[in-house]
């Protein structure tokens, strides 16, 4: 009995193999323009996430808003959204067409963007950007599990951090386009014109990409169940190093979104920094020192891991650059008084705090079943999300505003430095994850 079963299985996996889809992904040039492709549809969604940052000193004066107010739009408007259909949409993606599921998201998400440039007052603009965040939700976990299908296990995190490239990319284009956009045009064009590019891309993406066969990196066959939200919470919860890898990446995002919502509106409000000059400094600073950081992170990991036979710096490479991120921060805030010094002081901070997520990404994937890992990647963006992207904006408009009284214009300099700090707390959870990463590896399902 046991050698039939293993006969058909054998069977079953040629036919598998043997697919249309599959001898298209032999191929490692059309590998890579698949993972190109999805990592220019992430660009995109960073751009439309992130573009409200640029012009958020117009937006707040437009609008009348408080820096509470510019944090929630900025956090909790997207975020309670984009996580909360995450999690459904990833359940559809382990369960259906992935590459589909990308193309309509990046259609929504791309017309929600243009319609914010349309919005009369902090409501509609916060209903905008809940629109943006239904899109969004669809975007990562499809396109982290399509990717886990398409690179073997030695390859993966560097896969990922190619991936991970489109944050930092759109970080990039949104400053820079943004500011010479709201400089020239006005902050409601800006919006109009990085939403509607967006619906182009979804038709390329869709006449491009085929999908890919779940197991090919494995060479395994799959079979049609997936689990339910719960079984894979339940199943992740259970295992200690995950639950460190999702407080430690939620923590990093809570400073990093915290600090990108309102950089720019420091160095406008403190520094008095032209708008022009924000987007385009700020853009190449942040957004090349992420391209590194998050490139370089995935590659260090994948190379120290393959060359010592030890993956536990896959987690190493994340605590190590975290903790750099803090003298450098603190320095920029604190210290430096020219606005060009200070962009340019952000450097290094944007290189070391861009290397943490394809690894931590990667890790995920090992941990769970090859029907869980958009549902894996979801669970982990969820947590991601809602704390970091979340509360991070909220909390530091909220020190802003509460430190206002007291230090004026100069209470966002210190609300700022405060934020930083949390990046050591961040810091030891991927120390402690580091403690039971192997036995949880071991104990993945095959």
């Amino acid at each position: 009995m046991q050698t039939s079963t293993t006969q058909a299985a054998v069977a079953e996996a040629s036919e598998h193999q043997s697919t249309p889809e599959h001898q298209a992904y032999q191929s490692k040039h059309y590998r890579y323009t698949v993972l190109g492709l999805l990592t220019l549809v992430y660009l995109f969604s960073f751009v439309d996430r992130q573009i409200v940052n640029i012009l958020g000193s117009y937006i707040i004066e437009d609008l009348q808003l408080s820096d509470a107010q510019f944090g929630a739009l900025t956090g909790i408007a997207f975020a309670a959204i984009y996580v909360t259909v995450g999690i459904p949409v990833a359940r559809v993606a382990d369960r259906g067409n992935r590459r589909n599921v990308v193309a309509i998201s990046l259609t929504i998400w791309s017309l929600m963007t243009a319609v914010c440039g349309a919005v009369q007052n902090f409501w509609q603009l916060f209903l905008a950007r809940a629109g943006v965040g239904v899109g969004e939700a669809g975007c990562s976990p499809p396109s982290h599990s399509m990717i886990s299908d398409i690179f073997p296990a030695s390859e993966r995190s560097t896969a990922l951090s190619i991936y991970s490239l489109g944050i930092y990319g759109g970080v990039l284009v949104g400053y820079v386009l943004g500011g010479y956009l709201a400089a020239s045009y006005g902050w409601r064009l800006a919006f109009v014109a990085v939403g509607l590019p967006g619906v182009l891309l979804a038709v390329v993406l869709r006449m491009v990409v085929k999908e890919p066969p779940r197991g090919m990196a494995e060479a395994k066959t799959v079979s049609d169940d997936s689990p339910a939200f719960m079984e894979a919470l339940r199943f992740l919860w259970s295992r200690a190093s995950f639950k460190h890898i999702a407080l430690g990446c939620a923590l990093h995002a809570f400073v990093s979104y915290g600090l990108g919502s309102f950089v720019p509106v420091f160095l406008v409000r403190v520094h008095q920094m032209p708008i022009a000059d924000i987007g385009l400094w700020l853009g190449v600073v942040s957004g090349v020192g992420g391209l590194l950081g998050a490139f370089g992170g995935g590659y260090l990991a994948d190379r120290l891991t393959n060359r010592n036979g030890d993956v536990r710096w896959q987690l190493w490479i994340p605590m190590i650059s975290t903790v750099v991120t803090i003298p450098f921060y603190l320095l920029t805030f604190l210290v430096i008084e020219n606005p060009y010094y200070v962009v340019l002081s952000a450097f290094i901070p944007s290189v070391a705090g861009g290397m943490y997520l394809a690894p931590c990404i990667s890790m995920t994937h090992g941990l769970v079943g090859l029907r869980m890992r958009a549902m894996a990647s979801a669970i982990l963006f969820f947590v991601l999300n809602l704390i970091g992207l979340g509360l991070g904006p909220l909390a530091t408009g909220f020190l802003s505003d509460g430190l206002k009284p007291y230090f004026g214009a100069e209470g966002l300099r210190y609300a700022l430095a405060l934020m930083v700090l949390v990046n050591a707390w961040c810091a030891l959870h991927y120390h402690c994850a580091v403690k039971t990463l192997r036995q949880d590896l071991d104990r993945a399902p095959q």
